[in-house]
């Protein structure tokens, strides 16, 4: 492109006199790019070290505040701070920036507000195509204008050898920071556009956008947790899986490792001679993961007490033994982080730690769940979800008779189904036949087969087969939307959310049959998944604009 052919201009701005003529200049400006360089990656305890700016192309500057004296001068942060917040909380200029929640968390690390949050390059391209697999910065620069950045790890190295950004050379931090706003501030007039093309403006600037300044808020409220509570709970699972164990040992007829899958499938396919499902990925012998073993479990006892050995393990390990040591001594909370651009679907999703794997229908899940309380006797926690969402969107997409009529008069919506399925009365079914149909419910709308049906019920293939006929006679209006749904997204390309967020499926029209079912699949459980989670995006900003008026 024809701004790779300007010589870039980046300066270095280490005086005070220095940042008044630059901040001057930026606050006519009508949007900024900015970036910010710290000494570590969690935004909640990183430093500023300094900052950069934008406000056309090829132009940046950056203010070095952090650094060691003998990495060259820099601002003190007091004064830095006192000349740039003004620019910062300018309504006037738009700020834009790439992962702005990691800026805004620094930034209010030291008492400095932002706003207004305008554009988040990083958002913006995820938001275009939540399939694509790099929006870092280095990524798009690389894609948009053939341009390699300068790599992290030349400056500050890696691994053990890793030093501080602080410790870098200002004039060779500028080089690299300042390229940070300017390829920024270059990306805002490239996506801009792109989203309003694609009809994507409610999706970014309605709901992605102002969702950042929320999250960064949860993130930083955090959460208390009852650590003594789960010491207690941690003891308790400890003397279960020891009885677990034994049980274990008692089935197999000896003791053996259970954490070890070559002497578990050596018993269970060897010596009980188990048939064996499926081989592993290095095809060095037969799977023992779950989906096996609990096909397995319908024909031994062993692997439904190895399945529950598995699950208590990971429980203690993942959340009851881990949660304590991610308390933030200053804070005395868990801080996880909500990511916007991961899941394609457009659902958040929760890391270090991760909260949303917590599960709800066991009974050692809701345990775990007790040990979220509330800050103090002043607060209480607040949980709120909606009810069937999933397949309430499907009865609004489909236009299903049966099914909307089950959701209008209140009904149970499984028990309707297996009412529908079986041909009986609603008050007849019993607690197998609701569960076959809670599975068929949520299995069948993303395009599972009846193998697949079989795998996931207690239903065998026969019956799974004419469970999913049957279930298609019963709610017509999903089938159309089904084959409608895989039939437009062959023609476009794509499938949309209810408010218009894309998923593109460059395999749906492939000639290898596993892509092109995996693409279907997924162009049908894309608009109601993405549906769900944009309601729920638009709930959590109304619910913030409601409490902030408290």
């Amino acid at each position: 492109p024809e701004v790779e052919k300007q010589k870039a201009n980046y300066r270095l701005i280490d005086t005070t006199a220095e940042l008044k003529k630059v901040v001057a200049q930026l606050s006519k400006s009508k949007e900024v790019a900015f970036d910010t360089e710290t000494d570590s990656l969690d935004a909640l305890n990183a430093k500023l070290v300094g900052i950069s700016f934008s406000d056309r192309v090829s132009e940046a500057c950056y203010i070095p505040i952090g650094h060691d004296k003998l990495a060259g001068k820099s601002i003190p942060l007091d004064e830095a701070i006192k000349i740039i917040q003004p620019l910062l909380i300018n309504k006037d200029v738009q700020k834009i920036a790439h992962n702005f929640k990691y800026d805004m968390q620094v930034l209010e690390n030291i008492d400095v507000a932002v706003s207004p949050v305008s554009f988040d390059t990083f958002l913006a391209s995820y938001v275009i195509n939540p399939s694509a697999r790099g929006h870092k910065l280095d990524d798009l620069a690389e894609k948009y204008f053939s341009h390699t950045m300068v790599p992290i790890s030349d400056l500050i190295g890696s691994g053990a050898k890793q030093k501080s950004f602080g410790s870098v050379d200002t004039k060779t931090a500028t080089g690299y920071a300042a390229e940070d706003s300017d390829y920024t501030f270059r990306l805002r007039s490239i996506f801009s556009p792109e989203i309003k093309e694609a009809g994507l403006e409610k999706i970014f600037y309605e709901i992605e956008m102002p969702l950042v300044a929320i999250l960064a808020r949860v993130e930083r409220n955090g959460i208390k947790i009852d650590t003594e509570f789960l010491k207690a709970l941690s003891s308790e699972m400890e003397l279960n899986l020891v009885k677990i164990s034994s049980t274990i040992y008692e089935i197999a007829g000896y003791e053996f490792n259970i954490n070890s899958t070559q002497q578990l499938a050596k018993i269970l396919f060897e010596e009980l001679k188990l048939p064996g499902k499926r081989k592993t990925a290095k095809k060095t012998g037969y799977s023992t993961d779950m989906r096996v073993l609990e096909e397995l479990s319908k024909l031994h006892p062993l692997p439904k007490a190895i399945i529950e050995y598995r699950q208590l393990t990971k429980l203690k390990s993942t959340y009851v033994d881990a949660l304590p040591r991610l308390v933030d001594p200053k804070t005395g909370r868990v801080h996880t982080s909500f990511n916007q651009a991961i899941a394609a679907t457009g659902r958040l999703s929760s890391s270090d730690p991760n909260l949303q794997n917590i599960p709800i229908r066991t009974e050692l899940g809701r345990e775990i769940r007790k040990a979220f309380i509330p800050a103090d006797e002043d607060h209480t926690l607040l949980v709120a979800d909606y009810s069937q969402v999933e397949l309430r969107i499907l009865a609004h997409f489909s236009n299903d008779a049966s099914m909307i009529q089950a959701f209008k008069t209140g009904e149970d919506i499984h028990n309707r189904t297996a009412a529908e399925v079986y041909g009986i009365d609603i008050k007849d079914v019993n607690p197998d036949q609701r569960r076959s149909a809670k599975t068929a419910n949520f299995a069948v709308v993303y395009g599972v087969s009846a193998f697949g049906l079989a795998q996931q019920t207690e239903l065998n293939l026969s019956e799974s087969k004419d469970f999913i006929d049957t279930y298609f006679e019963r709610y017509p209006g999903i089938k159309i939307y089904m084959d409608e749904t895989i039939q437009s997204a062959r023609r476009d390309g794509f499938v949309t959310t209810l408010l218009g967020r894309r998923r593109y499926l460059p395999d749906i029209n492939s000639k290898n049959y596993q892509m092109r079912q995996f693409s279907e699949r997924t162009a049908i459980n894309t608009p109601i998944q993405g549906t769900a989670a944009d309601l729920i995006k638009i709930a959590m900003i109304n619910i913030d604009k409601k409490m902030s008026k408290m």
